[in-house]
């Protein structure tokens, strides 16, 4: 059984709406910042997974609003980047983009160790290092042809989609307890200012005294209008960088163009700005909600079941060298502060799932702690830009050793 797009969307705010009562209700899910979506779309699939295997029945999504939604908030994370601030962090961001590559080579040694230990195929356990785990469905979907094709994986689809999708899972899960025990441990406090605000939740940032006033029409048109001038000059860049044979992810596009619109557009007119606005931290609140909702919702559990116990090792290990990682190397070369923990929290969802669990995980850890305004800009540059450069330049280099 298939839903259409307008169904799967409805299905989505209610699964949504279904994440913030349980949050409410069950204490345990917001004291280690599980992100909302994430504990409703668990639940949702795991209910589907016992459907299909009792009666049959597979219910599937149409997905194409979901990809949408999430040009949207990175669209608004672009909007909300004063390049003065981007700038103030270069260091942060050239240490998190080397200590990244790192890890790269650590999650595929990782994985090549155990596979090897097990008595796989070494190259099974690069299938399930960075090509899945950092790199995602969709890094896993465009190098199995050549898994399949040159190494003799017949089944490397099956095994990236899977390593992928309990990566996707174990990432959502692993962010918000990572912060919790780093901010507790070392008694971090928040920056002066920073408290724990619904803004804060979505964006990093809380609002300032002349962002108080209500979410008026007006308001959330102009949001609406910048967010869709980004996203068109975002597919013109795509285009562009098509063009040099330079493949970019459509969203980090938009998040370039729209730091592009927002650090010149309101320097040469004197118009009111989305950024920093109530307006533009409920269309990224809602959108990256409904996104996770959607994703998570439809993960077709029943699919993993026949792929056997050695790659649930494989995870296991991946996700400890994930947590020791984080916690022992990645927090104090950032500097051991409230902004470290967050961005462990950001490491945690793209190590080992992908750029939207990262700032989930992060959105969960402001919205309790406070914002973070240096980790909510630096993270999603290295895991949306930097990340999937290095990580096909890492998963070329292993393959040519491995032969």
């Amino acid at each position: 059984m298939q839903l259409a797009g307008f169904a799967t969307f409805n299905v989505a705010i209610m699964v949504l709406a279904a994440g913030k009562l349980l949050t409410r209700r069950l204490r345990l899910l917001s004291e280690f910042s599980i992100p909302e979506p994430v504990s409703s779309g668990l639940l949702v699939c795991l209910l589907l997974a016992l459907l299909q295997r009792l009666t049959g029945v597979e219910v599937g999504f149409d997905l194409a609003t979901r990809d949408f939604l999430l040009l949207y908030f990175f669209a608004g994370i672009g909007l909300n980047a004063d390049v003065r601030v981007l700038l103030a962090g270069g260091r942060p961001l050239a240490i998190l983009v080397a200590l990244t590559m790192l890890f790269l080579v650590a999650q595929n040694l990782t994985g090549i160790t155990v596979a090897s230990l097990l008595g796989l195929d070494p190259v099974i356990g690069l299938l399930a290092g960075s090509t899945s785990l950092v790199g995602g469905h969709g890094t896993a979907i465009a190098w199995a042809p050549r898994f399949a094709e040159q190494h003799g994986i017949a089944n490397a689809l099956e095994i990236g989609a899977a390593c992928a999708t309990f990566g996707l899972v174990l990432s959502s899960l692993m962010g918000g307890p990572i912060a919790r025990f780093l901010i507790r441990r070392h008694r971090l406090s928040t920056p002066a200012g920073a408290a724990a605000t619904p803004a804060a939740s979505s964006s990093g940032r809380p609002p300032t005294a002349g962002q108080a006033a209500p979410v008026t029409s007006f308001s959330l048109l102009a949001t609406l209008f910048w967010l869709n001038v980004s996203l068109a000059l975002g597919e013109l860049l795509e285009e562009g960088f098509a063009a040099l044979e330079i493949k970019l992810p459509l969203f980090v596009c938009c998040l370039f163009a729209a730091i592009v619109i927002t650090n010149t557009v309101p320097r040469l007119l004197p118009i009111p700005w989305p950024a920093q606005s109530p307006s533009l931290a409920l269309v990224s609140e809602v959108s990256l909600g409904i996104f996770l909702a959607m994703s998570l919702m439809s993960l077709q559990l029943w699919t993993l079941a026949g792929l056997g116990g050695p790659l649930l090792v494989i995870l296991a290990v991946q996700f400890a060298v994930a947590v020791l990682f984080a916690a022992l190397l990645v927090f104090p070369a950032m500097g051991r502060d409230y902004e470290a923990a967050v961005v462990c929290a950001g490491f945690g969802g793209f190590s080992l799932g992908a750029t939207p669990t990262a700032m989930a995980n992060m959105a969960a850890v402001a919205g309790l702690y406070g914002s973070a305004e240096r980790a909510f800009l630096v993270v999603p540059l290295v895991s949306g830009f930097f990340i999937d450069i290095s990580n096909s330049l890492v998963i070329q280099g292993f393959l040519q050793r491995m032969g």
